[in-house]
């Protein structure tokens, strides 16, 4: 018999023997010094915006020395919003990362309040005298976080509960924050963010290349996976009593008989321990982590799709998704953003792309 395990451990070998390459090796090309000033440098670009630290802690307090706060003012120099930014891990800090709202946009009798967010990493901190390094994971998580700041930050809407992050759909919420990821796989981008710890020379390009070589590695199994539980969820919720559905194990033995390649063995009770839609939030929801990708891959084509003319870092389209989506948060369904942006309804093309399923364009 075949355990989910078994198939984990000979798929990571597999990996292994065929890309050669370890995170280790990548992330001296990492180091923070390298990649913030990076990630700042792309948004100025794309969003027209400036990005400076506030060092007087008289005018940014903050709850730990390893915290730091930045100010995001307009080109007219006008301030937009403010946000700390907390990376490395310790001892009495949260797990994971995330982006919150400390105060958001709104109208008030002194005039506009502009926002403030949160952005937490558990990154490993600086050791002996270097400066901290990052995984390539963790390039694509802080420019994750980074994107729903930047949601927050730049809404231009007055009215507090549509206002940046603020009742937005939750299909749609994640959007701006997987758009970004997609930026941590162009060269363009990551051969002017990188340089050796030690050396200083970039990420040599055949390393770039065994990185977006593995990246696919078994895409469509995973695919299938978020397909399979988005399916369970959405039969689960679909009917309007208990009494209709025969059992939870039963409904997901059927989707699974549609969709799934591998399947367990008889005894997993997996719908035991699906938290997220039982505890976590999602129930008739979970569809929208899969969603949410086709929204962000097709709105980063946008971007791939000036690649010839002015590259990925194309101004004038970041203007329009700055336009278009960041700053009118929730004050009008996502989907009128989205098509605002791109012209037409989202499709599902860039992402089957971009998992290496389907290698052209329609």
């Amino acid at each position: 018999m075949l355990f989910r395990s078994d198939v984990t451990f000979a798929s990571e070998k597999l990996r292994e023997q065929r890309y050669a390459f370890s995170d280790h090796e990548v992330k001296q090309y990492f180091p923070e010094t390298r990649v913030v000033p990076g990630m700042f440098k792309l948004v100025e670009t794309l969003f027209g915006i400036h990005i400076h630290e506030i060092t007087d802690r008289s005018q940014a307090p903050v709850w730990h020395a390893d915290v730091r706060f930045f100010e995001i003012r307009d080109t007219r120099g006008q301030r937009i919003g403010q946000f700390y930014l907390d990376l490395y891990a310790r001892d009495t800090k949260r797990g994971g990362a995330w982006m919150d709202d400390a105060i958001t946009r709104r109208r008030t009798a002194q005039g506009i309040q502009t926002p403030v967010a949160y952005l937490n990493c558990n990154f490993s901190g600086p050791v002996g005298g270097k400066p901290a390094l990052f995984t390539h994971d963790d390039v694509i998580t802080l420019f994750h976080e980074f994107g729903h700041g930047l949601h927050h930050l730049l809404t231009q809407v007055n009215e507090r509960d549509v206002a940046g992050i603020s009742g937005v759909e939750w299909d749609a919420v994640e959007l701006p924050s997987q758009m970004m990821e997609n930026f941590c796989w162009e060269w363009e981008v990551l051969k002017h963010m990188t340089g050796h710890v030690d050396t200083g020379a970039a990420l040599p390009r055949v390393l770039f290349d065994r990185m977006c070589a593995a990246k696919n590695f078994q895409s469509g199994l995973a695919m299938l996976r978020q397909i399979e539980f988005s399916m369970f969820d959405m039969e689960l919720h679909r009917h309007a009593n208990a009494e209709q559905i025969p059992s939870a194990q039963a409904v997901l033995d059927a989707v699974r008989a549609r969709v799934a390649v591998m399947t367990p063995p008889p005894w997993n009770r997996f719908p035991n321990n699906f938290s997220h839609i039982f505890a976590g939030g999602y129930a008739a929801g979970y569809y929208s982590y899969k969603w949410a990708e086709v929204l962000s891959a097709d709105a980063f084509a946008a971007f791939e799709e000036c690649r010839d003319r002015a590259g990925v870092l194309d101004p004038q389209t970041g203007a329009r998704f700055r336009d278009e989506v960041l700053a009118v948060g929730g004050s009008r369904p996502a989907a009128e953003s989205f098509r605002a942006f791109r012209g037409r309804a989202p499709q599902v093309d860039a992402l089957l792309r971009h998992h290496g399923i389907q290698t052209t364009t329609a």
